[in-house]
């Protein structure tokens, strides 16, 4: 029937209603008792097979018979009626036909009662089985599935693109402050056995599977072990009255505290005795992939060592920053090898301009090369001007003051060569890498170099500050501070309680990491967070040329296995830092 020109898409074939009458005669028979049933039955017998309409005992007509319900009454009419059809009547002649106006699906009805009378002729007596055929569905009409037009979907359907990450920053934060319309008050005053197990599972390495969906995070106990996990960081020296962090331009903080080694030689001794030691074993430590990287943070620069596997690279490797060309030179001295990242990539970047200028003069050049050498052949003053140079010169011999005027010697000469490099101190352009076995030159020249330590000043006689996230010889247990305050905020002409968590202290990149990782559950992936970057570190972001070739087992390295992962990949910030980041819907976005 599907066949049958002449169907609108809203029309119901008597299939369809044959099936729907027979499932209203079960569910009668069910709901009905065994009396009402037979008599359902007996009414059912006496309806045509071909009318799909009960009987109406009810109502009678006005000859007397009985009145059947119209079965196409309550059909829905969806087509347009612009959709005609014109149909010509053979009974005034062939040449004299008018159209007759008829719409689809008078024309399927009227195809419809025809072929019920042709067969009813034919077959008199034939049993309401045989009669069925006429409303079976044809197989391509169930097998034909329904497609949905692509203008059909909604646009809310289609997710944005989810950020679930934000490039790794491998500079040092002095304080991160976050904030969120959720309260952040689960983060402040841990409970005894809280902060003791938080250490525990710091020192043995243990990290617990939190849940995706918290209701109350402030009850939850691993949530606030978590946090306190997060905030450990291991340091030397260690001093509670002086402030180690940070180190350059920081003689403000150390004026005024006492410091007993600034006039003891004896204890000046120690101190570097036990940051010997205690370097020493941060170095073996990363060597054998049992910590991750650490920093050495002295009053003139600091300097990054980072494990084989780590920021993209295939060895270990350190960065210092920033540096001066007394220090280049004296890590030369000592036969440590070294790169300028960013000088080489600007000296590239030079040249390859530079050739383009080239390419584009060098048909120029040839041009005005003959021109040149007609002009000078041709020229009578030539001789003149020679003569015209060594009279420049000829009054100081009658004066008698030629020998007194200093010829530039060698020294002066090498200067003006490496003016570049001289120009680059004291900036993010002259951080210095140091890759392979020569980081392990690089730590025994910081242990024997004596511009290390400051020989004057507030800062005379201390040794750099080492810090990491595992523990070393030597090393102290220090814990970031937090602090919890909720504010109200004015959004258009309501105020709007926000809840800010401020933390401080030398935060590093694994630190970060974790935090934010325990406020997108705790907070349901809506935060905020703006970063204060310790700006002489904010170069360290810069990678080497090296890059990991095969995947290395990192699992020792005592930190959780996504921020791992994370600082994995090299840093795509170059000569800059994070300073914020904002979760929304579990969406990363960030400004450097």
């Amino acid at each position: 029937m599907s066949d049958e020109c002449g169907y609108s898409p809203g029309f119901k074939r008597p299939s369809e209603i044959m099936r729907m009458r027979r499932k209203r005669t079960r569910s009668e028979e069910f709901s009905k008792p065994s009396g009402d049933a037979a008599q359902s039955a007996s009414s059912s017998a006496c309806v045509r097979p071909f009318s799909p309409g009960p009987l109406f005992s009810n109502t009678r007509s006005r000859s007397g018979g009985v009145k059947r319900r119209n079965p196409f009454a309550s059909i829905e009419n969806r087509h347009s009626p612009r959709k005609k059809r014109f149909v010509y009547n053979d009974d005034e002649g062939a040449g004299g036909r008018k159209p007759e106006i008829r719409t689809r699906d008078d024309l399927a009805f009227s195809q419809l009662m025809d072929k019920i009378e042709n067969r009813n002729d034919n077959q008199k007596g034939s049993s309401p089985s045989e009669d069925d055929s006429l409303f079976e569905e044809s197989e391509e009409d169930v097998k034909t599935p329904l497609q949905k037009s692509p203008q059909g979907i909604s646009p809310l359907s289609i997710a944005p693109p989810v950020c679930t990450e934000y490039p790794a920053d491998w500079s040092l934060k002095t304080r991160l402050l976050f904030t969120s319309s959720l309260s952040l008050s689960w983060s402040e005053q841990p409970k005894a056995q809280e902060e003791a197990l938080g250490l525990s599972q710091h020192c043995r390495a243990q990290f617990n599977t939190l849940p995706h969906n918290l209701q109350d995070p402030k009850s939850c106990t691993a949530l606030r072990c978590a946090f306190q996990q997060s905030l450990i960081y291991w340091q030397h020296p260690s001093l509670s009255w002086v402030p180690l962090f940070p180190r350059i331009n920081a003689e403000r903080r150390f004026a005024g505290k006492n410091a007993p080694w600034a006039q003891d030689a004896e204890l000046r001794r120690g101190l570097m005795s036990e940051w010997s030691a205690s370097l020493s074993s941060l170095y073996s430590l990363l060597k054998a992939r049992l910590c991750p990287y650490f920093y050495v943070c002295a009053y003139q620069f600091t300097v990054l060592f980072r494990a084989v596997g780590l920021g993209g690279s295939s060895s270990i490797n350190a960065l210092v920053s920033p540096t001066t060309r007394g220090l280049r030179e004296a890590m030369k001295t000592e036969g440590i090898e070294f790169s300028l990242p960013l000088v080489e990539q600007e000296r590239t970047a030079s040249k390859s301009r530079e050739q383009q200028i080239l390419c584009g003069e060098e048909r120029q050049q040839k041009d005005s090369e003959h021109k040149e050498d007609g002009c000078c052949s041709d020229d009578p003053d030539g001789d003149d001007n020679d003569e015209d140079r060594g009279s420049s010169l000829s009054w100081l011999e009658e004066i008698g003051v030629q020998d007194k005027i200093k010829k530039p010697d060698s020294i002066s000469i090498q200067l003006h060569e490496e003016g570049r490099a001289v120009s680059v101190d004291h900036k993010p352009e002259s951080v210095v890498c140091v890759e392979g076995p020569h980081t392990f030159t690089l730590v025994n020249f910081l242990i024997n170099c004596k511009s290390v330590v400051a020989v004057a000043g507030s800062q005379t006689g201390l040794p750099p500050t080492l810090l990491a996230p595992v523990a070393f010889r030597g090393a102290a247990m220090h814990s970031l501070k937090a602090r919890c305050v909720n504010v109200k905020s004015q959004v258009g002409s309501t105020y709007q309680n926000i809840s800010s968590l401020e933390i401080t202290g030398p935060v590093l990149p694994s630190s970060l990491h974790a935090i934010t990782t325990l406020l997108r559950l705790a907070q349901k992936g809506n935060f905020s967070a703006v970063l204060y970057t310790h700006a002489p570190t904010a170069i360290l972001n810069t990678h080497g040329t090296t890059c990991a070739s095969g995947s290395a087992d990192l699992s020792a390295f005592g930190l959780h296995p996504a921020s791992i992962q994370q600082l994995q990949q090299p840093s795509g910030l170059g000569k800059t830092a994070l300073t914020q980041i904002t979760m929304n819907n579990y969406s990363y976005t960030w400004k450097k």
